[in-house]
């Protein structure tokens, strides 16, 4: 118990002290994850909105793929990464595997079906609202998704949260392809895996804090933001 109890006063140091090795580790954390959910909102918010507003043959299909790919194997995915980024891959000359960008390519293949099957939901249940209203509006399609995305905005948001925790706390595909290389690659859950198996639980314990504080402060940044946008909020007023 006398253990576990300094490496948590050292854990509480290193976090006080914002140690430069912690430092590092957390800034690159956060600088991948952000990444690939920027890199997946491109994506996968146009192709919520658009699956929750276009109709076409096979949209069931495609709709029941993307949901599915909510739950992919991290490591299914790193081993695809690293497929394609190995010097005999098709990607491989660009010798990006154990680089940021590789980790930043595969949490973005992670993070991108959650952002786009959680934006058609939304999208789908305002259109069910304001559908007539938009028709009535004689807006086009393209008009109708850039409304439906702004007036479901809160809750994209919120679908963005879910994507960044997914990103910020894998472990598998970033292993992977990203080797967890000190200085280089080592990311908040892949260095508190490495230290806890060498018996480092200060440094481990020190990272599991931060990450959970970042969880804590990022879900009430949401919040709030949120609740502003339902008080300012006004029906249809993107058009």
């Amino acid at each position: 118990m006398t253990g576990f109890s300094d490496a948590i006063a050292e854990a509480v140091r290193l976090i006080v002290e914002f140690d430069s090795s912690l430092a590092e580790i957390i800034v690159l954390s956060l600088q991948v994850s952000g990444a690939a959910v920027f890199f997946a909102a491109i994506l996968g918010l146009p192709l919520g909105a658009w699956l929750a507003v276009h109709r076409f043959t096979g949209r069931g299909l495609v709709v029941l793929l993307i949901t599915a790919l909510m739950g992919l194997p991290p490591v299914v995915v790193g081993l695809v990464v690293y497929l394609l980024l190995s010097n005999s891959g098709a990607l491989g000359p660009l010798q990006l595997l154990y680089t940021p960008t590789a980790m930043v390519i595969a949490q973005s293949l992670l993070v991108t079906p959650i952002v786009a099957a959680l934006c058609r939901q939304h999208i789908a249940r305002a259109h069910y609202d304001l559908g007539d209203q938009l028709t009535l509006l004689a807006v086009t399609r393209w008009q109708r998704m850039r409304t439906l995305l702004w007036e479901t905005r809160a809750a994209l948001a919120t679908t963005l949260l879910a994507g960044f925790g997914r990103a910020i706390a894998e472990v598998g595909a970033v292993i992977v392809v990203g080797g967890n290389i000190n200085h280089v690659t080592r990311v908040m859950t892949t260095t508190i895996a490495l230290e806890t198996s060498k018996g480092n639980l200060s440094l481990a314990l020190g990272l599991g804090m931060v990450l959970v504080s970042i969880a804590i402060f990022v879900n009430l940044l949401v919040m709030l933001g949120t609740r502003a946008v339902s008080r300012h909020s006004t029906p249809l007023d993107a058009l």
